[in-house]
């Protein structure tokens, strides 16, 4: 029995040794091959095109997939394998536009799967307060309480989720640090025109509320249980004070009253995301789309300069004098390139004057704020929602 195992132990060492030298032969001569000066070293120009553009043809867009395979290009020398340090070379965010409801910037050198990945989490993860309970104590109004309730909800309100706790958290216990309570209360006296009910006469109580609550005992010694449990005002914390909290706009139409109506109401608001809710949702949209290419393979001159021009519904060429009487069209504004494909749909002798790519990891991202919280502040919450998900797929799998 020992002699058979020392037998057996002796072929392993010997396969594992022939294995070995198998590897090198072919390390050295893969070494040897990519050191000849006929072996390129880079992707010729085509398989570079075919990599890096989507190329949109007039019937269909062709080699859309992005190529994640490490070992595509080996047999050329080319590395095509994901690195942390290729990525922080190559990756950049450039802002093109910001104002105080969106935000557009350039993401450059990422995959489409990470900029989805953005898009969802600032759709549905990104948390904001919307009103979610409303408590009517008197509605004659011709909108039903389901509806007017409804229109409550998808109000933007102007506060920092941040600075609240998930209501979760604290079970039924609804305090200053997960509520934010808001009153109603609008009448058209008889002999009034109709009045429109509009979100600006929506009043926050700090305080918390003014309802006593359906089960509460009435008793002269204590003081009248409500809705809410606040322990002390929200106006007394620092970061509630400075900026007071209240409907982002002022002159959403909630409900028409006549002569006789009146509506009376509290609307608690508390913190949530979309994918629970749309009112949630942070975004009124959030989309990217890939840097448009426009490339004329040959000049374009004379009268077919002026027709190309004309052809662009979005001004994207313009004509350029070189002299002698004659002009050339340019290609002024790619950017602004909407894939209409205007210009190539005559017939195959416009495609091929004009090509009409897509740049793969180059994105334009386009966010629009409900008013919750400012366009750049959104991406930065989303980038650290993503974090906290990578760091939970390393722990689970560590």
């Amino acid at each position: 029995m020992s002699s058979s195992s020392e037998d057996e132990s002796m072929s392993e060492m010997e396969e594992q040794e022939n294995q070995n030298k198998e590897m090198k032969h072919e390390n050295g001569v893969l070494d040897y091959i990519m050191s000849l000066e006929s072996v390129p070293t880079n992707l010729p120009p085509h398989l570079e095109l075919l990599m890096t553009r989507v190329l949109c043809n007039n019937d269909a867009p062709q080699h859309t997939d992005t190529i994640q395979y490490s070992g595509a290009y080996a047999a050329l020398g080319v590395d095509n394998s994901l690195r942390l340090d290729n990525f922080n070379q190559n990756f950049k965010v450039e802002v093109k536009r910001l104002t105080d409801d969106d935000i557009e910037f350039d993401m450059i050198g990422i995959d489409p799967s990470l900029a989805n990945a953005f898009r969802r989490i600032l759709i549905s993860e990104v948390p904001t307060m919307a009103i979610e309970r409303v408590y009517i104590a008197n509605n004659t109004s011709l909108i039903q309480d389901e509806v007017l309730s409804h229109r409550l909800g998808l109000i933007p309100i102007s506060a920092d989720p941040r600075l609240f706790e998930y209501p979760d958290n604290a079970g039924d216990n609804r305090n200053e640090k997960n509520t934010i309570v808001f009153k109603l209360h609008v009448a058209c006296h008889k002999g009034q025109p109709r009045m429109t009910v509009r979100s600006d006469q929506l009043k926050w109580l700090p305080n918390g509320s003014e309802l006593i609550a359906e089960d509460a005992k009435l008793s002269a010694s204590s003081k009248p249980k409500t809705f809410t449990s606040f322990t002390c005002s929200q106006e007394s914390i620092p970061e509630i004070s400075s900026n007071p909290i209240g409907p982002k706009y002022l002159d959403i139409i909630l409900a028409k009253l006549g002569p006789g109506q009146e509506i009376e109401l509290e609307a608690h608001a508390v913190k949530g995301v979309g994918r629970t809710h749309a009112k949630w949702s942070p975004v009124s949209t959030a989309w990217y789309r890939m840097l448009p290419e426009v490339v004329l393979l040959e000049n374009i001159e004379d009268d077919l300069a002026v027709k190309l021009q004309e052809k662009c519904p979005v001004g994207l060429f313009d004509i350029e004098d070189i002299g002698e009487g004659k002009k050339r069209a340019t290609v002024a504004r790619p950017r602004d390139c909407t894939l209409c494909k205007e210009c190539i749909r005559e017939g195959k002798e416009w495609e091929d004057r004009i090509s009409l790519r897509r740049v793969k990891d180059h994105f334009i991202f386009t966010i629009e704020s409900t008013g919750a919280l400012p366009p750049e502040v959104l991406f930065t919450e989303a980038v650290k929602i993503l974090e906290d998900k990578c760091e939970r797929v390393i722990t689970e799998f560590s």
